[in-house]
């Protein structure tokens, strides 16, 4: 039983929050396997019925971020993630962006998982096309000079996680560390499209980026979806060199049509793989339009596209020239090499 965490639960406990410092040192207790059960549970629950604040998230991520294993990234890379927990079993829209804005030069290191609250991760669609995603360590900056994008599966960079993976699975719901993962890219990224499953947590959550220095992001939920979405309007929440900002938009903004949300719902890994598979060879439809948005928003973030409808434009191109299935061609036959 840790001593260090017996005064930061009895403020929990009176409803107090926690400095960006007291939850920094809270969570390199439980990162270090020095908590117990119950008090990472009762941690983990008094945040959670009170709300968790943007000092606990940000000294949250930073002993999260402490403990991972990190690669390096070239500047001006990009992740582009969700934190998944919408329930809504839709196909791995983030996954297929990957290739498009990889393939217009934009360097990506997605950080993603296995399906853990959606039918299908990342990790899971990836692997389905071929791709390596437990390539050797050394080889992942590699992977994403010569790919222009790689995978980084989230369990093989932040081992400490698994001193909470007990707690969390027998608390059986929502906490603080279903959004500390999108703020941990192991790449350390300072620019990021993050799609979040309630909007409630689109402005903390930048504002945590904010105070980790980073220089652009977009975090946005759409229709009850962590990604943007053609149903309907999107609330975005932005941050361009310390200005926060929140707005929405609309897939007629990307000059876009409209689609249902079951337009784009997913199956099993064999099913998704061969629905992305199909966008990058040019099939049109739903999903296609999806993809192009995020890739769109992606693109502002980056700093490479002017507005949504020349992002979409830039990602259509890409699409149609061939280039975003060769980046998938590519990243499988690199992270497969010896």
């Amino acid at each position: 039983m840790s001593q260090d965490l017996k005064a930061t639960l009895g403020k929990l406990a009176a409803g107090e929050a926690l400095s960006a410092d007291e939850a920094e040192a809270a969570f390199t207790v439980i990162m270090s396997g020095d908590a117990t059960p119950a008090q990472i549970g009762a941690l983990l629950m008094a945040m959670r019925v009170r709300g968790e604040t943007v000092p606990e998230i940000t000294g949250a991520v930073r002993a999260m971020r402490a403990r991972m294993t990190a690669i390096e990234a070239p500047p001006g890379a990009i992740d582009v993630c969700g934190t998944g927990g919408d329930g809504a079993g839709t196909l791995n829209v983030s996954s297929a962006v990957t290739f498009v804005v990889a393939s217009l030069g934009v360097p990506v290191a997605k950080h993603g998982n296995r399906a853990l609250s959606s039918r299908t991760g990342g990790a899971d669609v990836l692997t389905e096309l071929g791709v390596n995603i437990d390539a050797p360590m050394e080889r992942l900056p590699i992977i994403l000079r010569e790919a222009g994008a790689v995978f980084l599966f989230a369990p093989r960079h932040h081992p400490s996680m698994r001193h909470a993976a007990g707690p969390r699975v027998e608390l059986g719901t929502r906490t603080i560390f279903n959004i500390l993962g999108p703020l941990s890219n192991p790449a350390r990224v300072k620019r990021q499209l993050t799609g979040v499953f309630s909007p409630d947590w689109t402005r903390p959550m930048v504002e945590t980026l904010a105070e980790l220095g980073h220089e652009s992001a977009w975090l946005v939920h759409g229709q009850g979806l962590d990604e943007l979405t053609v149903a309907g309007e999107n609330q975005v929440t932005s941050l361009k060199d310390g200005s926060i900002r929140t707005f929405s938009v609309t897939p007629e903004d990307a000059g876009l049509p409209r689609a249902p949300v079951a337009a784009i719902k997913g199956g099993d890994a064999g099913f998704n793989a061969e629905a992305l598979l199909g966008v990058l060879r040019g099939v049109t439809g739903a999903y296609r339009d999806t993809v192009l948005l995020n890739a769109a928003a992606a693109l502002i973030v980056a700093g490479r596209a002017a507005d949504l409808r020349d992002g979409v434009d830039q990602a259509a191109k890409s699409i149609g020239s061939g280039a975003a299935l060769n980046a998938l061609e590519t990243m499988r036959r690199v992270s497969t090499a010896a």
